[in-house]
């Protein structure tokens, strides 16, 4: 079966989220153009015609050749904090350029792209987090958005340029706002963050694994792979999601001492030593919402889309443990 005309284009296509979207889209009879600052491996068998574009999109002309024969573009590109923390300070203006300038430049490309016959469709990646504090455990994509850190606001601005594009008809956006992400990049273990990523190292290297708290505090974790499909089942619904943010996660906030706890015993399956899991004294750049329980209730995006988590909490540790423990 040859491929079809459509042409989906990811921005970010090697980073961790970038990188799953492009293993799941590679299966089905697409063109894709995978944008990133490196190359990325076309995942194996793929079905896709897969481009891979090198680019600086920090140039705001190779926005313009980017998606200029795009029908989809998959939004996958952030600029966060060092190699130790994934946090942006309030002064950083090359995370600000990245996160909210790309944005505005998708906008203005959208809107001089010649000959189009269809008004880009957009899928962007927001962050639950972008609400700020609440003060219940429980989000649905109902609450005002009050981001408390530069990161999240940067997000939401982001948010609301292609929101605002889409209510002006320039193109048709939509942003689905991802829970904690955790999970591997086959190609790039050593780019993965995240707190089940950096236990799971620490695990394998015989580390012991620190909590801020007493690791009652929950979070709402989605293996990456589903949230690879929830950004495609996006894809196909961009119509009807359009012109608003939705809220994605399982569901379920898993206890951070439970999952360190089972991060410990899988790695010690593998190495012959269990590592304690302790609480430490919280360190001075720790923010109100390290302390805070997250789950996210998705029943609007599941709805319109019929999307929901394939694989469960427990398997998804086992895999990431044994993926760092092969790339170690």
């Amino acid at each position: 079966m040859g491929v079809t005309s459509e042409r989906v284009v990811i921005l970010g296509a090697s980073g961790f989220v970038g990188s799953a979207v492009l293993r799941e889209l590679s299966a089905r009879p697409l063109r894709i153009r995978a944008v990133s600052r490196t190359p990325v491996p076309v995942p194996a068998g793929a079905i896709a015609e897969v481009e891979v574009s090198p680019m600086d999109l920090t140039d705001a002309n190779s926005v313009r050749v980017a998606i200029a024969d795009a029908d989809v573009v998959v939004h996958a590109v952030a600029h966060i904090g060092g190699a130790s923390s994934w946090r942006v300070e309030d002064d950083d203006t090359a995370a600000e350029r990245v996160n909210v300038g790309l944005a505005r430049e998708l906008v203005v490309a959208a809107a001089e792209r010649p000959g189009a016959h269809r008004l880009l469709r957009v899928v962007f990646t927001g962050s639950v987090t972008q609400v700020g504090p609440i003060g219940r455990d429980i989000l649905d994509g109902s609450e005002p958005d009050r981001p408390a850190c530069a990161y999240d606001r940067q997000k939401l601005a982001a948010e609301q340029v292609l929101l605002a594009a889409t209510d002006d008809g320039v193109l048709t956006a939509t942003s689905l706002r991802l829970p904690t992400v955790f999970g591997y990049a086959p190609h790039a273990p050593e780019r993965v963050r995240g707190v089940v990523a950096t236990m799971a190292r620490r695990a394998l290297a015989g580390e012991p694994l620190t909590m801020w708290h007493d690791g009652s505090v929950r979070r709402d974790l989605v293996f990456v792979d589903d949230v690879a499909r929830a950004l495609v089942a996006a894809c196909d619904h961009v119509d009807e999601l359009c012109g608003r943010a939705w809220v994605l996660g399982s569901g379920t906030g898993e206890p951070l001492g439970a999952v360190f706890t089972r991060i410990a015993e899988l790695a010690a399956a593998r190495t012959g030593v269990t590592v304690p899991v302790m609480t430490v004294p919280a360190p001075g750049y720790a923010e109100p919402g390290d302390f805070r329980s997250v789950i996210v209730d998705s029943a609007e995006f599941r709805a319109v889309t019929g999307w929901s988590p394939a694989v469960d909490l427990d398997e998804a540790l086992r895999r990431t443990v044994a993926h760092f423990a092969a790339s170690r």
